[in-house]
């Protein structure tokens, strides 16, 4: 428990200071405020171009979906299963199942449980190949083309 003579006792200098750190630190923690001083603004969602369902027929559903590049594509598992959207190399066990474009990066949304969602904003053209951890054996796999913007 704090001891309110404490804060009395303090110069009013000290107290002014004291006040003033926990103010901004609060702002830093809540994000309103930068290292800089500057307002923080937040970054607006990003629109989704294409959306593709994952099935109990254990299929991405289109299988196949194009965006330019900087757009997202939201997966949304609309079946009674768990799922993943994987574009890892390191995490496939059969040939084909993954394919990057050269210097894109490898994504895994972890285990997406019924009437989860995962997107991905695609930095990088280039034809990405990916697939479902859990159904590679019967080759659950998807393809997002990605066009470079206009």
């Amino acid at each position: 428990m704090s001891n309110p003579e404490y804060a009395y006792r303090l110069r009013p200098s000290t107290r002014f200071v004291a006040a003033g750190a926990g103010v901004v630190a609060l702002l830093l923690l809540a994000g309103a405020v930068s290292m800089t001083g500057a307002a923080s603004v937040p970054e607006a969602p990003r629109a989704v171009a294409a959306e593709v369902e994952m099935t109990n027929t254990l299929t991405f559903t289109p299988g196949s979906v194009t965006v330019e590049v900087g757009e997202t594509v939201r997966w949304t598992n609309t079946s009674v299963i768990v799922h993943t959207v994987t574009a890892d190399p390191a995490e496939a066990t059969m040939e084909g199942s993954v394919q990057l474009p050269e210097g894109a990066e490898a994504f895994d949304s972890g285990t997406m449980d019924p009437e989860a969602t995962f997107e991905h904003t695609f930095e990088t053209p280039g034809t990405y190949t990916y697939f479902c951890i859990p159904h590679e054996g019967v080759k659950m796999r998807g393809t997002v083309v990605v066009e470079p913007g206009t």
